[in-house]
């Protein structure tokens, strides 16, 4: 086995109200910075153990799916990283 880390990125889908990225967006305007829009995500990077890669990245999806993200509300990306 080899040992990975996977990076699962979570954030709202666009359109559902993000009511942590309004509010930073707004305190970042009010300091001068002007941006169109801004989202808030959630990381988690998982330590594991798996026979490759692919199985790696099988495993990280599976735990977003079951726990990490809800599929109505959340779009999530995952990265595989040799440790």
């Amino acid at each position: 086995m080899t040992a990975y880390t996977a990076v699962v990125t979570v954030r709202l889908k666009r359109g559902v109200l993000d009511p942590e990225a309004e509010t930073t967006r707004q305190a970042l305007s009010r300091l001068g910075f002007e941006l169109e829009e801004l989202r808030a995500a959630d990381r988690f990077e998982i330590d594991l153990d798996a026979e490759s890669e692919a199985a790696a990245a099988e495993r990280a999806e599976s735990m977003a799916e079951r726990l990490l993200a809800n599929p109505t509300i959340h779009d999530y990306a995952v990265e595989i990283e040799n440790r």
